[in-house]
């Protein structure tokens, strides 16, 4: 199987709904892991249960340099959250999600016949990526914009959306910043560089990490690719690259949460999943760039600079109209189950 074909049996709808109970819940939970995660680590592990589908963290597969207390982490099961119940309600079952932080953080979605209904967000899952390139420059429609904050706005979680060129350059600010700090660090960069697959037989392999070619980089053998990241990885160039990509952008989203806790970084996962859903379903593209919220020392000043008061930034959110980049892949369900 090359790289394409790989693409193409992960990124896809099901042909037909399964009819055998077991294949339909081993059906949603593909979609779930559909969902974005930091450095696509796909930090997730699934139990079926009786009527229901628990999310469980998987800790072995933390990136504690640029996520030390594991928000990111719960941030991407809020993402595979939406996704599961989107998927779910297409086969006629309403998801019901539960967090409890006494079992460790786990997210039980109880299950319930219901229509089955294929809604926009769902039909958009498979079309969904992050997309690290420029994008055409061009604003948003004014109801385009009124859709992804309606999709982005959850229980005690908010979407902001910044248009004008003086916020977005502000905010371009704190990126540059909080990327300079970043690839000044040792311990980041070989953390990054430990998710990065440079072959696509490595990227194959593993169903997991950054992809090369989702970067917009060739693919490469792991020990020149390795060589390449370490020569051409500078400060200067990646902040010259996220002013481009910025500067191309209609606009920034930046989701807050109103409790710093682990459940709200769930429910901050599942809001940005469903505005990365409906830019898809508009046509829209969307990335993170969160190097402002990722840094600990200057995410307090990026919260006051936008006014938020004690409430923390989650995520920040570049989007608008692109072209499709290569995709990064995913590891088989069976992987995946507990």
């Amino acid at each position: 199987m090359n790289y394409e074909e790989a693409v193409r049996s992960v990124w896809r709808h099901a042909e037909a709904a399964p009819t055998d109970e077991a294949e339909q819940m081993k059906e949603i939970i593909r979609y779930a892991t559909l969902a974005p995660s930091g450095h696509n680590t796909q930090c997730w592990r699934f139990r079926l249960g009786n009527r229901s589908i628990a999310i469980l963290p998987d800790l072995s597969r933390r990136t504690p340099v640029v996520d030390p207390d594991d928000h990111h982490l719960f941030v991407s099961l809020g993402c595979a959250t939406e996704n599961l119940v989107q998927a779910a309600r297409a086969f006629g079952l309403k998801g019901n999600a539960e967090f409890s932080p006494e079992s460790g953080g786990v997210i039980t979605v109880g299950l319930e016949q219901s229509k089955a209904e294929e809604s926009p967000l769902f039909k958009a899952i498979p079309r969904r990526q992050c997309t690290r390139t420029d994008f055409d420059g061009k604003p948003l429609a004014p109801e385009e914009l009124r859709l992804l904050e309606a999709a982005g706005t959850g229980n005690g979680v908010a979407v902001i959306l910044l248009t004008e060129r003086e916020a977005m350059e502000k905010v371009l600010e704190y990126v540059v910043e909080g990327n300079t700090l970043q690839t000044n660090n040792p311990a980041f960069v070989n953390e990054l560089e430990s998710w990065i697959r440079f072959s696509d037989g490595e990227a194959i392999r593993s169903g997991d990490g950054l992809a090369a070619r989702s970067t917009g980089n060739p693919p490469a053998p792991r020990w020149l690719g390795r060589l390449l990241f370490r020569t051409f990885f500078r400060a200067k160039p990646e902040n010259d690259k996220n002013a481009r990509h910025i500067r191309s952008s209609a606009g920034i989203a930046v989701f807050v949460s109103d409790v710093d806790d682990r459940n709200h970084w769930v429910e901050a996962g599942r809001c940005y999943e469903r505005f990365a859903l409906q830019a898809t379903a508009l046509g829209i593209r969307n990335a993170f760039v969160n190097q402002p919220v990722e840094e600990s020392g200057l995410r307090p000043e990026f919260a006051k600079a936008l006014g938020l008061g004690d409430r923390r930034p989650d995520l920040v959110v570049r989007f608008g109209r692109g072209k499709e980049m290569p995709r990064s892949l995913r590891r088989p369900v069976e992987s995946v189950l507990v």
